[in-house]
């Protein structure tokens, strides 16, 4: 439960129809297994404790004080277990008969959350011997307990804040307004529901887009525990369909009919991060109570999926969509600015590497949505200290195969002119060799651009403005920056993708072996083999590892202990602990201390959830200190 995991399952275990005994034995099993396990929070299906399908059977008071006997001595075996458990079986109160769920936990009875909406219709016939349940709690003794019942009922752990459990049945999911929307609002992170939902045809996929689209919009956890095998066949057949989600995503479900439960972690830190940021989300606690209880803050095992790329789909066809909407995204905000500025051309600085090779492809496109001649594009290299032959080699290629203009302007006299007139060793290779070299490629872009009528293109991905990996007004300055909302892992599958889907096999070859080579400035004289001196992933940490920080870090606000306790599921096997936690110190200092340069970024077009943009979705002071989150990774160990 730490970090703000917490393990839950939805089960549906084997029942006998009215035989609450042996359905209790099946219950009190799987209780004593999911604890055993790790989980806090453990569902059943709805009417559990009797099955669903005891029709006329309901209204035998025999019945229901088999349940209640049953539900006592779920309470005594759960003394010992720490988790939460929700049991479905019908109550009588007040002379009528109510479908609740009982929630227990440490042999307490925490509350009855009674079914709102009872369907009536089809192979339903609720109505004919329950009755909807009161919103208000009225108390009520059950299994030798006094407690409460009510639809309004919450049930919040004093150990983890943001675990708050809401609870709803079956049918009231299927309802225009189901009450866990009220629930959420109100303060809940959980939503559980009990359901005996009967399969017939096509009825699971609706069932599981329900799921998975209430856990969105409500920014909500979500278990749906299914009732299953056992139930009476007369004339529906149960599958025990059982689905855990969270904010829209399936984090777990088993195969209708396999008979097995679905077990993961919610991530409740991440719903209140959230909630926190949606100001469209507004609490609405009134009329509510909430029951408090207790369970340990225990380290959770990670078994849900953490992915060592957020930005990239993990699926070939996803990813390719993916690809596909960026770059047009990205080339229909640069065909709005060449149109709306009346540019004669587009100028582009061309390396050979990774990200002026995106830009020209998205310039390209931005041509042919304007209707316009690909040799509008002006592909300017400029060849300097650094420079290979590769990268020169593949550069020319490049802009041969996608028919643009091609420029070389060599800057070496520029560059060494610049370093008398303010007194620069060239045999002195520091930070002002390299910066020198950057500013003077933008400053030859800039003024072929304004002797043209025409406008810069920026190349800096999101990851280079993330770390700072670029010089102030040098690179990181342009008229619009295509690449600014795109990170360097998803660079990379942008390029393979027009690669794979090109139609020229000489383009197809180029882009290829772009994508091979080393990401580096070339801004220090090139190695004796002719290769290269300067590799970026050498010096600022690999991408990969600080694009997973940067996606927690803006996305959810994830402090460094969470961010590196989830690095640690993500990287096991590729990189030690000590490893991982180089990079995320690295990480945060870097990204406090180069604020200064992403304050005055030009415009450029946002293409997913993460951008550093001044005017949009980072608005950061330049001058912040990073105290508290280096405070809080110094305290972290990397042998734990």
């Amino acid at each position: 439960m730490k970090y703000g995991f917490l393990r839950s399952a939805a089960a549906s275990p084997k029942l006998r129809v009215a035989d609450c005994d042996y359905n209790a034995d099946q219950i009190i099993s799987a209780m004593q297994q999911f604890a055993a396990g790790g989980s806090g929070l453990l569902c059943f299906p709805e009417l559990s404790l009797t099955g669903y399908t005891c029709s006329d059977l309901f209204l035998q008071k025999t019945l229901s004080m088999g349940a209640e006997q049953a539900l006592t001595r779920i309470l005594q075996a759960s003394q010992a277990l720490d988790v939460v458990v929700l049991v479905g079986l019908p109550v009588q109160h007040n002379g009528k008969l109510y479908n609740c769920a009982a929630v227990l936990c440490h042999g307490e009875l925490l509350g009855l959350v009674p079914k709102t909406y009872l369907p009536n219709y089809g192979e339903f016939y609720e109505k004919r011997h329950f009755v909807p349940g009161p919103q208000q709690p009225e108390p009520i003794h059950l299994a030798g307990q006094d407690t409460l019942m009510g639809t309004h009922l919450l049930f919040a752990c004093k150990e983890m804040p943001e675990f708050v459990l809401g609870i709803e049945i079956c049918e009231d999911l299927w309802a225009p307004v189901p009450p866990s929307c009220a629930h959420a609002l109100a303060g809940a992170t959980v939503i559980a529901n009990l359901s005996a939902s009967d399969e017939t045809v096509g009825k699971a996929a609706y069932r599981r887009e329900l799921v998975c689209g209430q856990s969105a919009r409500l920014l909500c956890g979500y278990l749906y525990a299914d009732a299953g095998h056992g139930e009476s066949t007369t004339d529906m057949t149960f599958a025990g369909h059982n689905l855990i989600a969270e904010n829209g995503i399936l984090l777990r479900e088993n195969e209708p009919f396999a008979g097995e439960a679905a077990e993961s972690e919610l991530d409740l830190d991440r719903m209140i991060q959230e909630r926190i940021k949606n100001t469209s989300f507004l609490p609405e606690p009134a009329g509510y109570t909430r029951v408090a209880f207790s369970l340990p803050l225990t380290q959770t095992k990670l078994t849900r999926e953490i992915v060592r790329t957020p930005f990239v789909p993990q699926d070939s066809a996803a990813r390719a969509q993916r690809c596909e909407l960026i770059l047009r995204i990205q080339a229909e905000g640069l065909a709005k600015r060449m149109e709306h500025t009346h540019a004669k051309c587009a100028v582009v600085g061309i390396s050979g590497g990774l990200d002026s090779c995106l830009a020209l492809l998205v310039a390209v496109r931005a041509c042919r949505i304007l209707g316009r001649d690909p040799k509008d594009i002006v592909a300017i290299t400029m060849p300097c200290f650094g420079t290979t032959h590769r990268t020169r080699s593949n550069a020319e290629i490049l802009c041969e195969e996608l028919g643009v203009s091609f420029l070389e302007i060599n800057i070496t006299d520029t560059v060494n002119q610049h370093f008398k007139d303010i007194g620069q060793n060239p045999e002195t290779y520091d930070v002002t060799f390299e910066n020198c070299q950057a500013r003077v490629r933008t400053l030859e872009l800039m003024d072929y651009a304004n002797k043209n009528g025409g406008f810069v293109i920026g190349t800096g991905d999101l990851s280079e403005l993330a770390l700072g990996w670029a010089t102030y007004n040098g690179d990181h300055m342009s008229m619009y920056g295509v690449n600014a909302g795109v990170p360097k892992t998803l660079v990379r599958h942008i390029v393979r993708y027009v690669a794979d889907t090109a139609d020229q096999s000489q383009l197809s070859t180029v882009l290829l072996d772009i994508l091979d080579t080393p990401v580096s400035p070339e801004l220090l004289p090139a190695a004796k083999d002719g290769g290269f001196s300067q590799q970026t992933e050498k010096l600022v940490g690999p991408y990969e590892l600080h694009d997973f920080y940067l996606y927690y870090v803006l996305r959810f606000g994830f402090g460094p202990a969470k961010i590196y306790h989830l690095a640690l599921a993500a990287f096991a096997g590729a990189y030690e602990p000590d490893v991982l936690l180089y990079w995320l110190k690295n990480f945060y200092r870097r990204f406090f201390a180069q604020q200064f340069k992403r304050s005055c970024l030009p415009d450029g077009p946002k293409v997913g959830s993460v951008t550093l943009s001044p005017r949009g979705d980072w608005r950061m002071p330049s001058d912040a200190c990073n105290t508290l989150w280096m405070q809080e990774l110094e305290q972290l160990n990397p042998e734990q």
